[in-house]
């Protein structure tokens, strides 16, 4: 009974061996958005700090993702614009200074393609969001000689649902959002 339950130990260990863990690099991370403005241009946006992490195991199908966004690093290239979309008609940075991402299932499609299903919580409201994982790239980093694994990923959200309402709908409801991100192995020397 001892060597049977020992070697159920030491298969689950060996099985949680197989997840690597991965820690979001936040020089390499920029969660994107572009929306259309007045139905003219795409207005295009980003994020510019957020810390998270990723494990993956691609062969047992399993995976993670967590993230938060520091909502003042938000940058458009246009000072105006930034301090009007940090204000309380969209995201209301000084009530909500950041939004977080945690998923709740991971389904990979081979080796370098994913669907991320998880919830966003941005302005106190937390929704579904889907993200496809578009390319998963990861190798060794011949700049600081560690495992990285680079991820870009797309989706789309309804900035309603967040209670984001303002200008609706002169300004559309659908965001698309755009996330690429280079996580460094756990560990790696």
């Amino acid at each position: 009974m001892r060597i049977a339950t020992a070697a159920l130990l030491a298969l689950a260990f060996a099985d949680s061996a197989q997840a690597a863990a991965y820690t979001m690099d936040p020089a390499h991370t920029y969660p994107q958005f572009d929306i259309r403005h007045l139905d003219f241009s795409t207005l295009h946006g980003q994020f510019n700090h957020t810390t998270g992490s990723i494990t993956m195991d691609r062969k047992k199908n399993l995976g993670s993702v967590e993230a938060t966004i520091d909502v003042n690093s938000l940058a458009t290239g246009d000072a105006a614009r930034d301090k009007d979309l940090k204000s309380p008609q969209f995201f209301d940075a000084a009530k909500y200074p950041t939004m977080t991402y945690k998923s709740t299932k991971v389904i990979f499609h081979g080796r370098d393609r994913a669907t991320v299903e998880g919830d966003l919580t941005l302005r106190g409201v937390t929704r579904p969001v889907a993200l496809q994982v578009t390319r998963i790239h990861c190798g060794t980093s011949p700049i600081i000689k560690k495992e990285v694994c680079g991820f870009d990923a797309v989706g789309e959200l309804k900035r309603s649902d967040f209670g984001m309402k303002a200008y609706l709908p002169v300004i559309p409801d659908k965001v698309r959002l755009i996330i690429n991100t280079d996580a460094v192995k756990e560990g790696a020397k």
